[in-house]
């Protein structure tokens, strides 16, 4: 059973599957190197036994533990990615149920090709085209982040690569930390859950769950007074499965505390917070729907807790997961509203879908086994680009269910920082950090009477010469006041000019910068 001291509800713990009938699956066994010597997993090869066509492979049903309405979730897409990885997606349906139109579809490689040289451009130049071409970069999103790219791209969009290189050797200081044994007790518990047909993590103690013990123990250390939440485990395992382990752990930190604040505290109280406002903007999208759920007293903490903490990473076929996180790291927590709008909406939003969701029960079981056509990649995608919900009105929202909390249950307990929506947001409040310019040797000016600059001693030297002499002559000027005039006019000629001294003060940098 999932342990007590787990801070994630009973509602949502189906996303902690365990293997088949409590047992490990094949190939566990001890770990053959130490962690310091697993290559990362973005260099993992792939099993020769597994199949490599990238047509729908049928997998075993998963029992899950404290699901509750007690019924299996079966693994829904298992092929051979272009990054060379066992990609396995979570769903509520069998393979042999899905309509060919409905799994997943082939980019042309020749686009491909193409897709990887645009984004290469970018990612070489990444602060002048999220500075001056942002818009482009979501429409690029929006297509689909290559595979080959998108680990990189994650980080990029993340601000990920920038707190890397602002704490440079913290993750292998977390590392090296023994934990805190609580939360050690529960993460190694549910390392075997996540992705189990996963060729990274389907071997116990294999270097897919070493590199998922190191990143989820390395966050409750780095945040101690968050812990560890269930949820996070498979949020660290899909970032895992495109990354190496340092640059997992400061995606999952900037998921944390930039798009997700407060999601995994203890009291979860911005996730119910979150759920107000999406039933609230369903009202606007859906009021069918809405009407619907609203008769038969559903809350909204029962059925997108899941969605919203995994980031539908455990509902969604697996390349829809990608494409959703793809314009989630570029324009936010606003995506995972509008993908949970777009489901509710085009499942219970007619009256027709309505006749077999008579009961609060028959309606629990229909969200929980979405129809498969609404989420594939294509369909989703187009819906959630089209779906009118912006930053502006789940701010305005937020505000509002915010108010009526307090009015409620007082003042919320957890402090988390405020969100910011999208990669842009997250750029402008920090800056990429560069490296300060190196002070110029200068020469310190004792105080004292201001020295008389030498182009004011030649002139005064010509008129004193002018003054004593009888006859001002053409010769006598020209011989006399060439440098002078030339200082004049050219005060850059100067020998005081042409000097590189510099008064060295904090005042001149800050301008200067």
């Amino acid at each position: 059973p999932v342990p007590a001291c787990c801070p994630l509800p009973a509602c949502c713990r189906l996303l902690t599957a365990p293997s088949r009938a409590g047992t490990a699956p094949a190939g566990n066994g001890p770990a053959q190197h130490p962690a310091s010597s697993i290559p990362p997993a973005s260099h993992a090869s792939p099993s020769p036994t597994l199949p490599t066509s990238g047509l729908p492979v049928p997998m075993p049903m998963v029992p899950v533990l404290g699901e509750p309405f007690g019924e299996n979730v079966l693994l829904l897409r298992g092929s051979l990615g272009t990054g060379g990885l066992w990609d396995v997606g979570y769903g509520a349906c069998s393979h042999s149920d899905v309509p060919l139109s409905c799994r997943l579809e082939e980019v042309p490689l020749e686009v491909l090709r193409q897709r990887e040289s645009k984004w290469l451009d970018m990612l070489n130049n990444w602060d002048k085209w999220m500075a001056k071409k942002h818009k482009k970069i979501r429409l690029r999103c929006q297509k689909g982040i290559p595979p080959s790219l998108r680990g990189r791209a994650w980080q990029y969009l993340s601000g990920s690569k920038v707190k890397l290189e602002q704490n440079v050797g913290k993750f292998d200081e977390l590392d090296l930390l023994p934990g805190e044994p609580k939360w050690l007790d529960v993460i190694e518990r549910d390392l075997h859950r996540q992705f189990p047909f996963h060729e990274m993590f389907v071997s116990r103690g294999g270097h897919g769950q070493q590199d998922l013990f190191r990143v989820l123990k390395a966050y409750t250390l780095y945040r101690p007074e968050e812990g560890y939440c269930q949820a996070q485990a498979p949020i660290a395992a899909v970032l895992l499965m495109h990354m190496p382990a340092e640059q997992a752990f400061w995606c999952l930190v900037q998921i944390c505390e930039k798009y997700l604040p407060g999601y995994y505290s203890e009291k979860l109280e911005a996730i119910q917070l979150d759920g107000q406002i999406l039933f609230s903007l369903l009202h606007k999208v859906s009021p069918v729907a809405y009407k619907h759920l609203s008769k038969q007293k559903i809350d909204p903490i029962l059925y997108m807790t899941e969605w919203f903490m995994c980031a539908f990473s455990r509902t969604l076929p697996w390349s829809s997961v990608l494409r959703v996180w793809d314009m989630f790291f570029c324009e936010g927590v606003k995506i995972i509203f509008r993908v949970g709008l777009v489901l509710l909406k085009h499942t219970l939003g007619s009256s027709d879908k309505l006749k077999s969701c008579q009961g609060q029960y028959e309606t629990m079981e229909r969200l929980r086994a979405l129809s498969p056509k609404i989420m594939q990649e294509t369909f989703l995608v187009q819906e959630v680009i089209e779906l009118p919900v912006t930053e502006r009105q789940i701010e305005r929202e937020h505000l509002i269910q915010l108010k009526k909390w307090r009015e409620t249950h007082g003042e919320l307990q957890c402090k988390s920082p405020p969100r910011l929506h999208g990669a842009k947001a997250i750029s402008e409040a920090e800056p990429p950090t560069r490296k300060a310019l190196e002070p110029v040797p200068s020469i310190i000016v004792p105080p004292g009477p201001a020295p008389v600059p030498k182009a004011r001693k030649s002139k005064e030297k010509n008129r004193e010469k002018a003054s004593s002499s009888p006859t001002n002559s053409p010769g006598a000027e020209g011989n006399g006041a060439p440098g002078s005039a030339r200082e004049l006019l050219h005060p850059q000629s100067s020998p005081h000019h042409q000097s590189k001294e510099s008064l060295c003060s904090r005042e001149s940098e800050d301008t200067y910068l």
